[in-house]
């Protein structure tokens, strides 16, 4: 099993520490990052994403707690050995790209390894080895300001590679960018992450760019706000089966990156409850029903709101329909309990337990299937759910599951009544994790 190349517990970065003025980057932050894992850090201005990128750096001494890089604590170094350390261990490129605007490319390239020492015919035959690796070697002669924004950039991700180190920071690489400038050095970041093996470690604020990552830590005022395992890269943190549940609220966080992981619970549990409503009737159903959530409104109170008119503070729908909202409401928020009850029995082992709130799902599936089932077909949506909660299959495979013929292993339910129970099942699992 590998071993985590960087390592933070509860770390706590804290600028004019003991002053009148004090305050905190960062607070309680816990990560671990595996070599050749691409990982993004994101959040709004201020979230203390780059407070972090420096802090592994190098270049900003942490407070409180505890940090690591390749299982030794870079600020405990004497200074002479934090600059090896950050000269051989750590490249970073810069929004700005930062190129000395008097030298020429080939020789902005090669400056870092002056500074080790190496014969100027060494340093410029790897600075020309890297040119040529990513397409710019007819620019070497030429000075930095001849070039375009993303060509400089490129010039700089060469820079920060020449001394060949473990990991490459990226500090808003593309900030100053226009979109197609922007997603080649996206596609050059990933290509040395896949090919150059690289520990890649990505600061942004731009939801476009968090499939590119193994994992994303999604940051809000200093803190680690959730962790996010991209499901369509093969991860390479040691990860237990089951020990991670993609839902709903995963897929939405990318279509709602600064929504808090409770707005996307609103979210996900409204998209149910309504699909013809105008986006201002969806956006006060979603304060509404934030509130039930929340504990703070009762039924019988979003009822009342959601037959007022529109004017008055209300949702203005007819009353079958708002009694049919408030059905579906009280039933996922009852029935996600079991989600809840699922995982912690299974965190705790204690899987005979795991079988109880199964069995309660399946009924709540079943109840809404007008038609009669056979034993065979109520073991295996049962083994589906079971699989589904403890993150073994994603939603694809558990519809599939029960779209599948008896005779090839399947549930046998219609296609129909297949997606039904998908769809409803991702609602509990939406809220109940």
């Amino acid at each position: 099993m590998p071993e985590p190349l960087i390592v933070a517990k509860n770390l706590e970065i804290y600028y004019n520490y003991g002053k009148s003025n004090e305050y905190y980057a960062l607070k309680k932050v816990n990560v671990e990052i595996y070599p050749q894992e691409y990982i993004l850090f994101f959040g709004p201005s201020g979230c203390g994403k780059s407070t972090m990128l420096y802090c592994i750096l190098g270049a900003l001494p942490y407070t409180f707690g505890e940090f690591y890089i390749g299982g030794q604590d870079p600020y405990k170094l004497s200074p002479k050995e934090l600059v090896k350390f950050q000269q051989k261990t750590v490249g970073i490129i810069y929004q700005q790209f930062n190129l000395i605007p008097s030298l020429n490319v080939l020789d902005n390239v090669a400056l870092p390894q002056i500074f080790m020492g190496v014969p100027p015919a060494q340093r410029r035959k790897r600075a020309m080895e890297l040119l040529e690796r990513f397409g710019i070697a007819e620019q070497a002669k030429k000075l930095p300001t001849m070039l375009s924004g993303g060509q400089q950039q490129r010039v700089a991700i060469c820079r920060a590679l020449v001394n060949n180190p473990d990991i490459l920071l990226a500090d808003e690489p593309v900030g100053n960018l226009d979109e197609a400038s922007a997603k080649k050095v996206m596609e050059t970041l990933m290509e040395i992450n896949d090919k150059e093996k690289k520990t890649v470690i990505l600061v942004s604020h731009d939801p476009r760019y968090l499939a590119y990552a193994h994992r994303v830590y999604f940051m809000r005022d200093g803190r680690i706000e959730r962790e996010f395992i991209n499901p369509e890269r093969k991860q390479i943190k040691p990860i237990e089966r089951g020990a991670s549940l993609v839902s709903e609220t995963e897929k939405l966080a990318r279509i709602y990156p600064y929504a808090s992981p409770e707005e996307l619970k609103v979210k996900s549990i409204v998209n149910y409850l309504t699909q013809d409503l105008t986006f201002e009737q969806i956006e006060r159903l979603e304060k509404l029903v934030r509130l039930v959530i929340e504990r703070k409104m009762s039924t019988q109170m979003l009822f009342d709101f959601l037959i007022s008119p529109f004017e008055k503070g209300g949702v203005e729908i007819g009353q079958a329909r708002a009694q049919e909202m408030i059905q579906k409401l009280n039933d996922v928020l009852k029935e996600s309990v079991e989600v809840t009850r699922f995982r912690r029995k299974l965190e705790e082992e204690e899987l005979d337990e795991t079988k109880i709130h199964v069995k309660r799902l399946r009924m709540a599936l079943l109840d809404q299937y007008e038609g009669q089932v056979k034993p065979i077909q109520v073991k295996r949506l049962e083994e589906a759910i079971e699989d589904r909660l403890a993150g073994y299959i994603n939603k694809d495979e558990f519809f599939k599951k029960l779209d599948l013929p008896i005779e090839k292993g399947g549930a046998g339910f219609k296609r129909n009544t297949a997606k039904k129970f998908t769809v409803y099942l991702e609602k509990l699992i939406a809220q109940g994790v």
